[in-house]
């Protein structure tokens, strides 16, 4: 290709009217990455909220407990040349006549990119019961943060990590809390057992009630009937029982969805139709690292899968050269109960767990080996094991179990 050729080709790219589908984490970062790469055409930003585009992870801490009035990203929309069309639904997608469908009219694009993350899934028969709460948007957390400041009995259902993060914030609020569990134990959907078991005593703690293996019978203004016959009674009811991808509005377009209702992006993020790529809590992707297909749900996939799906739009389909691939050590984080929790990897395929230091103490990990390679780490108030962890599931060194054991050796001296 001359010189000439290429240049022809990049203006010709750089032409392209991108429109992405939600205004998230995913979304915002992906118009941010496609400037920073230097593609110039027009690019278009639908968010189905009214709200400035915003970050969600202080929607359960500084703005649910009032500390802040909103988590708005700092970024000038404006002086990135970024068109922002906010309060607007898609509703449908026509890869044909390449348009989106809103209630406004059709929204035309050469490129797509689905960003629009995932839904919280509600609790059967009790969603249009007054009191009842979903914790997932900046509206949904200014109508609990009356619920802190009054200081009600609250029924937590689920002990994931958003009823986690909820009950923490309504304990520090002075606030009744039960929580929920139909499993056995917190985080049963996240974590084995022997790493979530030392988790239930937290909520103890922090003065909070868990009851696990309990299931929801119904609920009714007012109170929470488990179905062994107990009634709990509930100022308000917070349901946190986990999301699923927020693709349901695709049915019909012709995109390749997964069992999980996720879109099965590539190792480029693209999707199953042309010049439409997908990233964030929508998607999943193929991880050559782990062997099989991940949907990731937690903000640095949010963060970080944009980069990739802007260097494949910039490239474009003739530029040449490798493929951007999407792999990264899945990496996510919380606050619950006076402790910070960090997780790196992906522990399903391990063959051994290894314990670095006391899981009633205030600062322990959780190491899980893979052919004596490092593949996931749970740090409990230990963010350097959770450092080094990463960088050694990136490079997949093998490391001595013994060593690994011991608190006291640093993780990146755990190596054989």
């Amino acid at each position: 290709m001359d010189e000439q050729t290429g240049q022809q080709q990049q203006t010709a790219r750089n032409g392209r009217r991108v429109v992405i589908a939600g205004a998230g984490m995913a979304g915002v970062q992906t118009a941010v990455a496609l400037r920073e790469q230097g593609f110039t055409g027009p690019v278009t930003l639908i968010g189905a909220e009214p709200h400035q585009p915003y970050d969600r992870p202080p929607l359960s801490k500084a703005v649910l407990l009032g500390t802040a009035e909103s988590s708005a990203f700092d970024i000038d929309f404006d002086a990135l040349d970024v068109t922002l069309r906010l309060g607007l639904d898609v509703t449908g997608l026509r890869p044909d006549a390449r348009e989106l469908d809103t209630p406004q009219g059709p929204v035309p694009y050469d490129v797509l990119v689905l960003a629009t993350g995932a839904e919280p899934l509600t609790l059967p028969g009790a969603e249009d019961v007054p009191g009842v709460h979903l914790l997932r948007t900046l509206d949904d957390a200014a109508r609990l943060r009356p619920v802190l400041e009054r200081r009600h009995r609250v029924v937590v259902v689920g002990a994931g990590w958003i009823g986690a993060e909820f009950a923490t914030a309504a304990r520090a609020a002075g606030c009744e809390v039960t929580v929920v569990e139909a499993a056995a134990r917190p985080l049963a959907g996240a974590l084995p057992a022997e790493a979530a078991a030392p988790m239930a005593r937290w909520y103890e703690e922090s003065g909070a009630v868990l009851l696990t293996g309990a299931r929801v019978a119904a609920v009714e203004p007012g109170r929470v009937e488990l179905a062994d016959g107990r009634v709990l009674p509930a100022d308000a009811v917070v349901v946190g029982i986990g999301a699923r991808p927020a693709t349901r509005w695709l049915a019909g377009s012709g995109i390749a969805l997964g069992p999980d209702g996720s879109v099965t992006a590539d190792a480029s993020l693209r999707t199953s139709l042309p010049d439409v790529y997908a990233v964030g809590d929508c998607a999943s992707f193929p991880s050559a690292r782990y062997g099989e297909r991940l949907l990731v749900h937690h903000w640095d996939n949010a963060l970080q899968g944009p980069r990739t799906v802007a260097a494949a739009v910039t490239a474009g389909p003739e530029g040449g050269g490798a493929d951007p691939v999407y792999d990264p050590v899945p990496y996510f984080w919380s606050e619950q109960f006076g402790r910070f929790v960090q997780y790196a990897g992906h522990h399903a395929e391990a063959d051994a767990l290894v314990r670095r230091g006391d899981p009633d103490g205030p600062a322990w990990s959780v190491c899980w080996l893979r052919s004596g390679a490092l593949v996931a780490v749970l740090a409990v108030g230990r963010p350097r094991d959770l450092a080094q962890g990463r960088r050694l599931i990136e490079s997949g060194a093998e490391l001595d179990p013994d060593r690994v054991a011991d608190p006291s050796v640093p993780l990146k001296s755990a190596t054989r």
